[in-house]
């Protein structure tokens, strides 16, 4: 029998919490509470539904072509090929003085069919000032070759796959334009070989929405 363990690699969803600065967080209240449910349901039974608001762009999150392109695939037509048991390559660039994720950096990793995932380390400021200032990015020659050499779908623990320095998001648009899926924001890749991990990071499938959260994780051999 082969052992294998479960490493988490989403950040959890808070009310009010800040994924991206600038963007408003979710809010999370009652739609119905255990003790109006009581007079619902037979004595000693009690439930709570509850209503959540939040911008797609919450927590840990994919991004499908829609989310950059008029008439691009939303998240319902994903095929669960492109999110779901990936083999996975996990890049580690976390020496702070090196943002740029470039394709010289990429060269000697074997990306075909897989998840690539670009672990920088940038989770460590989640939810404070920092992690929206000068964090890592892919640049564009690094987002070309994965799409040329056949990446199945690229993820990053930073707060933008591409550098928010400028108006410019040429890795969103190469990625996303050659269907290849994106995931932000992810976290706790120090845990993961950087071969032999299978990633799993499956959206809600939702008509005309271009970015949803998920709950991602790996499943690591022993």
């Amino acid at each position: 029998m082969t052992l294998s363990r479960l490493v988490d690699l989403s950040h959890v969803i808070e009310a009010g919490m800040t994924t991206y600065p600038g963007l408003p967080g979710p809010e999370i209240t009652p739609h119905l509470t255990r003790v109006d449910s009581r007079r619902v349901y037979a004595e000693g039974t009690e439930f709570t539904i509850d209503r959540i608001s939040m911008l797609g762009n919450t927590g840990t999150y994919v991004d499908s072509p829609f989310h950059r392109y008029d008439g691009g695939v939303d998240l319902a037509g994903l095929p669960l090929e492109s999110l779901a048991d990936l083999p996975t390559v996990v890049v580690h660039s976390t020496d702070p003085a090196e943002r740029a994720i470039t394709a010289h950096t990429l060269a000697h990793y074997d990306v075909a069919g897989k998840a690539v995932l670009l672990h920088t380390g940038w989770d460590r400021h989640w939810r404070t000032e920092a992690y929206g200032v000068g964090a890592p990015y892919l640049t564009e020659d690094g987002a070309r070759h994965l799409a040329d050499e056949g990446a199945r779908l690229v993820g990053i623990d930073s707060v933008n796959i591409d550098s928010t320095d400028g108006k410019q998001r040429p890795a969103h648009s190469i990625l996303l334009a050659g269907g290849i899926p994106i995931l932000e924001h992810l976290t706790n890749l120090a845990a993961l070989p950087e071969h032999g991990a299978r990633l799993h990071a499956v959206p809600a499938p939702i008509r005309a929405f271009g970015t949803f959260p998920v709950r991602a994780y790996a499943v690591v051999p022993q």
